[in-house]
């Protein structure tokens, strides 16, 4: 499960790397296996060889010698003039023989061992069983391997004279020898063929996941809410062309549902924001029509109130006149979106500015502080200002003693804006509503106060935050960079 877990270049890089490892032990596993396969054929086919030799040789002695050519005499025909001898170093193998019983009579080497100076019953019976009359035993003498052979010596009738014993010490030096070369330079190929099996596999790996790279780049960079580049890639497989295609594809939809999911909701929220408006404007329409209703009904020209009342009918009527064109002003401040003109001004001085405005004295403002030069649009961060600060002075109750603080600071190269009030704060329910363009806690106005000042901000690369705390206040901290 970890393998799985590694990337795709890993992945290909380690196996063709194992594929070398695996391939090399599979070779020497191979090459030993079949050297002693061929070490087993060629001793076998040395000790036949040899058999052949030895008996031809007897043949001849049994054919040249002067003594009758019976079981009895064959230690004297083979020990005159030490002819056993000459025959054993003439094809350089230890001979033994034995009488049918399996008594040694006579033996080539004086260090030939004492538990074989008489044969067993299983030999001799298997000996006289066997069809081509032969008869082999291994055995393990130390490191080495030694295989006995046993036949019939016989005369011109092929009637048994004696055994004859040849035991076959198994030489492995020199094939292990040849084997230790030849695992040798076989090492050295595959070393080799390792060190550029790793490049290959490093540079092929490569190649091959760089497309997949590619994709897979593009596609952590793919948002619904900007354009997504298509992918072009050049020199690639069928599978990797197919998966740029479907990709492309997806893109092209994507843009066209975006762009079908944008109008939708801009369609949506100017369809809201024209009931909003509907709604808010009606609400003054009303008590005008009222008014104008019961002017008609009670006018009286020769009533000697008259004047009172028609000026109390007109401000009634300039009042809601005065609601509408603030309800108007609110839609076309939010509906015009801020230029972006990058003007170099004090920041401190123009948030003085702002403030000169209102003539509450609980607004404190420290203006003795240095200057704080930025770029931002003059006429937009007045707007800023005065919203959150009209926000602040409408947050507070009748029945508490005002207080508004505005600071205005750098910090990490970045100018900070802060509004705090002692209001009643936001609850919780609200906090997640606040910047909606029509959200307002207020019995009148629209609510696109804050909505309007978060637009502002963001236009200029900053951003607008806030903490509350109920019935205790709200601070509002706006931030923006200083250089645009």
């Amino acid at each position: 499960m970890k393998l799985l877990k590694l990337s795709l270049r890993t992945r290909i890089f380690i196996s063709m790397t194992a594929l070398v490892l695996l391939a090399s032990v599979l070779i020497a596993v191979v090459s030993v296996y079949q050297y002693k396969e061929e070490a087993e054929e060629y001793h076998q086919d040395r000790l036949e060889r040899k058999e052949q030799q030895i008996a031809v040789s007897i043949d001849n002695v049994l054919k040249s010698t002067t003594y009758p050519v019976t079981e009895e005499n064959i230690a004297k025909i083979f020990r005159y003039k030490g002819r056993i001898y000459q025959i054993s170093e003439e094809h350089s193998l230890p001979i033994n023989i034995y009488d049918l019983s399996g008594k040694l009579m006579l033996k080539s080497e004086t260090t030939f061992v004492k538990d074989t100076v008489r044969l067993s019953a299983v030999i001799i019976d298997s000996l006289s069983n066997q069809y081509d009359k032969r008869y082999l035993v291994e055995s393990q003498r130390g490191d080495t391997k030694v295989i006995s052979s046993y036949t019939y010596i016989t005369d011109k009738t092929s009637k048994p004279l004696a055994i004859l014993n040849l035991p076959y010490f198994e030489d492995n030096d020199l094939i292990t020898r040849e084997l230790l070369e030849f695992l040798q330079r076989v090492g050295q190929v595959y070393l080799i063929m390792l060190v550029i099996a790793i490049f290959l596999a490093y540079f092929l790996s490569k190649y091959i996941t760089r497309s997949l790279k590619t994709i897979s780049d593009t596609l952590d960079q793919t948002r619904l809410d900007k354009r997504n580049k298509r992918i072009e890639i050049g020199d690639a497989s069928d599978e990797i062309h197919s998966l740029v295609s479907a990709y492309n594809s997806m893109i092209d939809e994507l843009e066209q549902s975006a762009a079908m999911l944008a109008k939708s909701e801009r369609e949506a929220a100017w369809r809201e924001m024209a009931k909003q408006v509907a709604h808010e404007i009606k609400n003054p329409l009303t008590p005008m029509r009222l008014t104008v209703q019961s002017f008609q009904r009670k006018f009286d020209p020769q009533d000697p109130g008259i004047e009172q009342k028609i000026k109390e009918y007109s401000d009634t009527l300039i009042q809601q006149i005065d609601t509408m064109s603030s309800i108007a002003s609110a839609f076309s401040n939010f509906a015009q979106m801020p230029a972006q003109k990058s003007e170099t001004l004090d920041v401190i001085k123009i948030v003085g500015l702002a403030l000169d405005i209102f003539n509450e004295d609980y607004i404190i403002f420290p203006s003795e502080k240095e200057e704080i030069i930025a770029k931002f649009d003059r006429t937009q961060l007045i707007r800023v200002v005065t919203n959150l600060v009209k926000n602040a002075i409408q947050a507070i109750p009748e029945d508490r003693t005002p207080k508004i603080i505005v600071d205005v600071f750098s910090e990490n190269g970045e100018v900070v804006i802060t509004v705090a009030d002692n209001g009643v704060g936001i609850t919780e329910e609200n906090k997640k509503k606040i910047f909606e363009p029509k959200f307002t806690t207020k019995s009148s106005g629209m609510g696109l106060g804050l909505g309007m000042v978060k637009n502002i901000v963001e236009t200029y690369n900053g951003s607008i935050t806030f903490t509350s705390q109920q019935d205790k206040g709200t601070v509002f901290k706006v931030k923006f960079p200083r250089e645009q």
